[in-house]
């Protein structure tokens, strides 16, 4: 008589067997259970590797919630988790391996990463789903003997390094332990239609897009502590040929922004169609950093540790409530991004166009284009901007003059370095051809800041201009060392 135990095992056999054959791999039927006391890992890599070494499938995280350590996604595999799927990132270090060190290397690598998914030098991987990767980011401490920040060896989400044909869809990604994504040094990524929610820990980026090429990211909902999607090049490899459309972005950072790490630098980037707006996290984040939930910037371009930016379009944001809509900055902290590296020397921007800027709620530091004495941003066309910002300042809460704005050329990057500029609109220095066309500006309640402020500017064409009532009509525009200038402004009635 054949035992009951056999006939189970037998059709578990036979049901793995039609379930490879169909390219499915559920994790179940690895020995996976959805117990939050029982650690998944080996189950699920089980389900990866089996499905790998027969040419690829489908991994399939069925509803409930399971444990997890580091998981190394591998060559053809999507890791699938079905709607009421929950992978749950443990909070033992033991859980995450440190990984080899890359051939790829990067300023963020201390000789190996840690992550919840992970993967290195892979082809046509996947995660897919409406399910849901919590980070647990809240439970999760930096390592002992290790830098502090970024550097301490807090996991990530998800962690791809050059790896190529990537696609990222459906899920949502939660509280990380520090960045949400990074991919490094890929190509050719399809991120769309995922919602991302980081808000638990230091360094709670939503999406970092590092070096890589070719990269689509599209549909998508961002609220995160800092930056929420973020484009690096923080190695050698530049960021170009990205797309970004239709998102919708909240940080009490920076919306969209690419740095500042900037050593391969950005060419070819086409942001479109985003609305950026405050965060729903009921926190506020460190008040050193911005003393309100509002958010820093909307749109942050910047290049500050070399490289060179060109070829940047944006086009259609809303932004709503940040302390300044658009800064772009060209400056030399120069940092390294390895310590044997060659100091990097002052990098270049140029062919920046922005257009059809819509702000509302914004704090008063004022938009701002400046590079650095001797290294010029070039070549920048600005059109259709509407703000109104909050205004309401007495003599003292801003910079006094142009003097009064310091050059910090090896500061961090950001608004913050100055607050409330002595100009209400825009600010504009160290800059080879710009062209303002359509810019609009008012304020909740009255600013008595001039509107434009050019220092070092050869080539400045400003018209169409209107000017709200609350705003400074009386002194559009102050001008130092400014060659072959044309305005024409309009005041609103």
């Amino acid at each position: 008589m054949i035992k009951p135990y056999v006939i189970l095992l037998a059709l578990l056999m036979i049901g793995q067997t039609l379930n490879a054959q169909n390219n499915l791999y559920d994790i179940s039927m690895f020995g996976a259970k959805p117990n939050v006391e029982i650690l998944s890992t080996k189950f699920i890599q089980l389900a990866i590797d089996s499905a790998s070494a027969n040419g690829g499938g489908k991994v399939i995280i069925p509803k409930g919630d399971f444990i997890s350590g580091t998981l190394i996604l591998k060559n053809n595999v999507e890791l699938h988790l079905v709607r009421g799927a929950r992978l749950l990132a443990s909070t033992k270090h033991e859980d995450y391996p440190r990984q080899a060190q890359p051939e790829y290397r990067s300023q963020k690598d201390e000789g190996g990463w840690y992550s919840l998914i992970y993967a290195e030098g892979q082809n046509n991987i996947a995660i897919s789903g409406r399910g849901i990767i919590d980070g647990r980011g809240a439970l999760q401490k930096g390592r002992p003997n290790r830098p502090s920040g970024d550097l301490d060896g807090r996991q990530r989400n998800i962690l791809f390094i050059s790896c190529k044909n990537i696609n990222v869809s459906e899920i949502t990604l939660r509280n990380s332990a520090t960045w949400n994504q990074h991919y490094l040094n890929c190509e050719d990524l399809t991120i769309d239609d995922i919602n991302v929610y980081n808000h638990s820990n230091g360094n709670n980026d939503g999406i970092d897009i590092d070096g890589c090429r070719r990269v689509k990211l599209t549909n998508s909902i961002f609220d995160s502590s800092d930056d929420a999607i973020c484009l690096k090049s923080t190695g050698p490899a530049p960021c170009e040929d990205i797309v970004i459309s239709n998102c919708i972005v909240s940080s009490f950072c920076n919306g969209i922004k690419m740095g500042t790490e900037s050593t391969g630098g950005f060419r070819n980037i086409n942001i479109s169609n985003c609305v950026i707006k405050p965060s729903i996290h009921p926190e506020k984040p460190d008040p050193s950093r911005n003393p309100s939930a509002i958010g820093i910037t909307g749109l942050s371009l910047e290049i500050v540790d070399g490289g060179i930016m060109e070829g940047i379009s944006v086009n259609n944001l809303t932004i709503e409530g940040t302390k300044c809509p658009v800064y772009i900055r060209l400056a030399g902290r120069n940092r390294k991004h390895r310590i044997d590296a060659p100091e990097p020397t002052v990098g270049t921007m140029s062919n920046i166009s922005i257009n059809n800027i819509t702000a509302y709620g914004s704090g008063n530091f004022a938009c701002s284009i400046t590079g650095i004495p001797n290294h010029k941003i070039k070549n920048v066309q600005l059109s259709n901007f509407n703000i109104v910002q909050q205004g309401g300042l007495q003599k003292g809460d801003y910079l006094n003059s142009l003097e009064d704005v310091e050059e910090k050329e090896k500061a961090y990057p950001q608004p913050t370095n100055w607050g409330n500029l002595p100009v209400s609109g825009l600010f504009i220095r160290h800059v080879d051809g710009i062209s303002v066309s359509n810019f609009s500006i008012d304020a909740n309640a009255y600013d008595p800041r001039p509107i434009f402020m050019a220092h070092d500017v050869r080539g400045l064409l400003i018209k169409d201009v209107l000017v709200g009532d609350n705003c400074n009509a009386n002194e559009l525009i102050i001008l130092k060392d400014v060659t072959n200038h044309s305005f024409d402004f309009t005041l609103k009635k």
